[in-house]
């Protein structure tokens, strides 16, 4: 008997740091709260000093583990996208969650496409089952906290950055909340958008007498497009065609087709965009 590839979500599980007002804080983020305001969020997450990454993942694979009945050594695979700045440089987050969970000998998979590593994850763990009999059970984490050093979570990319993760446990061949698809569209030629200039091999420090702060990742997103409006304007009507691209493709790969979609779940936006 042939043995299933599909996949399906056990158990999830979430962890996030405190609840702040967005009104009351905007102040500390930007010479004008009222334009953070207007982007429709009244509270976001931010963890405590000395909570990290790995400590919100980890306790995000807890509680899903908790809720699916099983323990770490039932984990065949444990993959991790980390969307903002590491702690460290050469280091793995997902070994350093494994541990954490007191994993012995599990693999570990680590995804840093920013915000696109949990999809990239979930095709991974969809891999390794298709790939390996023995894979039958797979933890599967995404995890943001901002590094406040280097960004400014009220002031990149339109919306309002928290801390936070969450976790599911998949399982080869389980009934419900299976997974059918995925797709995706990369251009080259916007590499360089929304990278932080100073930290990498390349400019390790910043300039001196000043910051990583003082580098604003968003300005350098204008100046791609050489501060003309109508040209980042047609930016922006790109990428919103290629997230129906995208979904269409993911339906047809699913056999499947938009009449059938019951929810879409869209971030890193306004809410009006959202909404919209």
């Amino acid at each position: 008997m042939e043995t299933p590839t599909e996949m399906g979500i056990v158990a999830t599980g979430t962890a996030f740091g405190a609840p702040r007002d967005v009104a009351g804080t905007a102040h500390e983020y930007l010479p004008d709260p009222e334009a953070v305001t207007k982007l429709g969020y009244e509270s976001y997450h931010r963890v405590a000093d000395g909570v990290t990454a790995v400590d919100l993942a980890a306790e995000a694979c807890r509680v899903a583990l908790k809720n699916a009945g099983l323990g770490i050594e039932d984990v065949d695979l444990i993959v991790l996208g980390h969307s903002d700045i590491p702690q460290y440089l050469g280091w793995d987050p997902s070994a350093a969650v494994a541990r954490a969970l007191d994993a012995q000998g599990t693999p570990t998979v680590l995804f840093t496409q920013s915000c696109a590593a949990w999809s990239l994850a979930l095709d991974h763990a969809a891999g390794a089952m298709a790939l390996s009999p023995d894979t039958g059970t797979v933890l599967v984490a995404m995890v943001n906290v901002v590094s406040e050093t280097h960004t400014n979570r009220m002031d990149f990319n339109g919306t309002i950055a928290s801390d936070g993760a969450a976790a599911a446990v998949l399982r080869r061949g389980h009934p419900r909340l299976r997974r059918l698809s995925s797709a995706s569209f990369t251009n080259p030629e916007f590499a360089d958008l929304f990278r932080i200039d100073i930290g990498g091999s390349a400019h390790p420090v910043p300039p001196p007498g000043r910051t990583h702060r003082d580098l604003d990742p968003m300005i350098a997103v204008y100046e791609h497009f050489g501060a003309d409006p109508e040209r980042f304007g047609r930016f922006i009507g790109e990428v919103v065609g290629r997230f129906t691209d995208v979904v269409d493709h993911a339906l047809a790969r699913a056999g499947r087709d938009r009449s059938e979609l019951t929810r879409l779940v869209y971030f890193n936006d306004s809410q009006r965009a959202i909404h919209g």
